[in-house]
């Protein structure tokens, strides 16, 4: 049984996680709006370039160097194409896909990366975690609705950006310990900054001078962002794994507000119905690996 004094910690890092969450869900409508009025390319370039000179200025006060070696070799190299090529996934979905439908099927991340990481790192994954990962699966496609006539591929987006998220987590876990959080961030937006221009060269756009107005939505999404992560990875450090990380799951309850309130959005039957599959399978494989760790250690 935890103690009074972990029960604490467990309860102060939830709030934490949600509150990370309320940020993302922010950030995510900023980026929307942004992506529409603007090049996404050009928008992901931008929020790349601030967000690394936070990161670098975070990094220097932590004597973590970023101009190393160990930055852009082996798994730091792979991780940071991998959150390249997802964050040009998702703000393309976001650009031309509902909020809500890509909030629905952004919450399968953390089932693709139970199954990559029994798949890939030998981690043992009972047939009960199984049953729910097909069952998430399944929850995907009816988001998606793929035998509809009208189905819309952009949702397809999202589902390839979960794909790159889940490989940048898995990286992650074998990242070597001597390269620290902010100089991993740092590099993580750098890589925005050639991937957007790359982005807006495959899409044949150029260059827009943002208005006041665009500037200040920037501004918001670079200022929640940063919140959102700095509030995540102090859960992740202050409560147990297991208990806070279902909490993530509140992500798409924001989103859903944000973009009903601000957007219009009204979801459909679908993809409340798959979101439900989906976020219902997350949190059993959470529950059993919080029981299979207990019962490791006797709890």
């Amino acid at each position: 049984m935890p103690t009074a004094s972990q029960a604490a910690d467990n309860t102060r890092a939830a709030l934490l996680m949600v509150g990370s969450m309320a940020f993302f869900a922010v950030e995510d409508l900023f980026l929307k709006r942004s992506a529409e009025a603007m090049p996404p390319g050009q928008v992901l370039a931008l929020t790349g370039a601030a967000g690394a000179c936070v990161f670098w200025a975070l990094a220097a006060r932590q004597r973590q160097p970023v101009l190393s070696l160990d930055a852009v070799r082996g798994v730091p190299l792979w991780r940071t194409l991998s959150e390249a090529v997802a964050a040009m996934l998702y703000i393309v979905a976001l650009a031309l896909a509902p909020l809500t439908m890509t909030s629905a099927l952004l919450q399968a991340s953390p089932l693709v990366v139970v199954a990559g990481a029994a798949l890939f790192l030998g981690e043992r994954v009972g047939w009960r975690r199984w049953a729910s990962i097909l069952v998430g699966f399944l929850g995907v496609l009816v988001i998606l609705e793929p035998w509809d006539a009208s189905f819309d591929p952009t949702g397809l987006l999202t589902v390839a950006c979960v794909v790159a998220l889940a490989a940048r987590d898995l990286l992650t876990r074998t990242m070597p310990a001597r390269i620290g959080t902010f100089q991993v961030a740092t590099w993580a937006y750098l890589g925005l900054v050639p991937s957007g221009a790359l982005l807006m060269a495959g899409m044949g756009q150029t260059f827009l001078w943002p208005s006041p107005g665009q500037w200040a939505g920037l501004g918001g999404a670079l200022v929640s962002g940063l919140f959102g992560y700095y509030a995540v990875v102090a859960a992740m450090r202050l409560g147990e794994v297991s208990v806070v990380a279902p909490f993530r799951y509140t992500r798409l309850v924001f989103a859903m507000i944000v973009a009903m309130v601000f957007l219009g959005e009204r979801p459909d039957g679908s993809t409340l119905a798959g979101a439900a599959l989906v976020v219902g399978s997350g949190l059993y494989a959470f529950a059993r690996e919080r029981r299979r760790k207990l019962a490791s250690q006797g709890g």
